[in-house]
């Protein structure tokens, strides 16, 4: 709420580059539809693909893993889980799916917040409770000790906080007129900062994230996976989050690395889509086009392991007899055998590419 009080964002001053990466995110809102008009084999892999990466990448950032091979069973298929980690991923499909149906009947509001949390940790004996202790954000290090990076909202005031912040910031929507994305920014960093939670703040941050861009129209996040290019710059969102939460609590934060690295991950996320529906037009049909394209974006050498982690929507025999075709066709080359051999596309050879 530290972000919304004594009007601080209807009096914020908008640096001209975050201007421009704002008029590139309004540039990309537009031509959104132009990009989901297409082939609707097309969208249907991207949905799944990014519903895999994102369940995958928002509890992998948290230490939660699972097997390669439970994964899209669990997130795509009726798999049961096995375990914490299981129930976890399988939690976290269930919140995207939510917002992914029901993104404009869904308010911001404590309620839903502690709803998102039970969701997503549902295997936890305090899912959808907010903490009863207090909690600071921790850094650890290998060979030093733990460093206190930030002390969260106490317990007994979070309550409070979340309610006022989410109040706010409708009030900053509705009645201020404060540009949404600058907004769902500041309501994003403020959330971290207050931790209402014991444990899965980042995967609830990240789900409320993907809700607020849906109801304000930036629906990139249902074809490209916005937690998986979060995890990917994971450094730095954890450096900007560190410098933005310095001086949160008086109110004299800098809400600029936040709002800059926030904004830039989602101009990533619609550069990707644009690139994917260009493959649209290839011949060999929706699977094909989303590979080629992971193919494609390899900077020299790769695994099949690499196409498979890049695709997790597709099997790994179809990639292995996609790859097997290209080669045969001059597009691929390909060093050793099984899962170690060394791939490389051959960009411009060939005659089905």
């Amino acid at each position: 709420m530290m972000s919304f009080r004594n009007h601080r964002l209807r009096d914020f001053a908008v640096p001209m580059g975050t201007n421009w990466l704002l008029n590139d995110l309004a540039e990309a809102k537009g031509k959104q539809e132009l990009y989901t008009r297409q082939s609707p084999q097309i969208l249907k892999a991207l949905r799944e693909m990014a519903l895999v990466q994102s369940v995958e990448s928002s509890n992998r950032i948290e230490g939660v893993t699972v097997a390669q091979d439970r994964l899209r069973p669990l997130v795509l298929g009726n798999a049961r889980p096995k375990d914490r980690s299981e129930q976890d991923i399988m939690g976290y499909r269930r919140a995207v799916n939510l917002i992914h149906s029901k993104a404009d009947a869904l308010l911001i509001a404590p309620d839903l917040l502690r709803r998102l949390h039970k969701l997503c940790q549902e295997g936890s004996g305090d899912a959808g409770q907010f903490k009863k202790v207090d909690n600071e954000v921790i850094e650890l290090r290998p060979a030093a000790a733990p460093l206190v990076r930030f002390k969260c909202v106490s317990a007994k005031a979070t309550p409070a906080a979340v309610e006022e912040l989410c109040l706010v910031y409708r009030h900053a929507i509705d009645q201020d007129h404060i540009p949404p994305l600058v907004a769902v920014g500041a309501l994003v960093l403020d959330f971290l900062c207050i931790h209402p939670f014991r444990d899965g703040n980042g995967r609830v941050s990240r789900l409320l994230t993907l809700l607020a861009l849906y109801q304000h129209g930036y629906e990139v996040g249902r074809y490209i996976s916005l937690e998986r290019l979060i995890e990917e710059a994971k450094e730095d969102y954890y450096h900007v989050l560190q410098q933005s939460s310095q001086r949160w609590h008086e109110g004299k934060h800098d809400l600029l690395p936040w709002l800059n690295h926030f904004l830039s991950i989602i101009r990533r996320a619609y550069g990707e889509l644009e690139r994917r529906a260009g493959e649209i037009k290839a011949p060999r049909g929706a699977k094909a086009a989303l590979v080629l394209a992971a193919i494609r974006e390899q900077p020299g050498e790769f695994r099949l392991a690499d196409i498979e982690q890049a695709c997790p929507g597709v099997g790994r025999e179809w990639i292995r007899s996609l790859l097997t075709e290209l080669k045969a066709a001059g597009e691929a080359t390909c060093k050793g055998r099984g899962p170690a051999a060394r791939w490389r596309y051959q960009e411009n050879k060939g005659t089905n590419s």
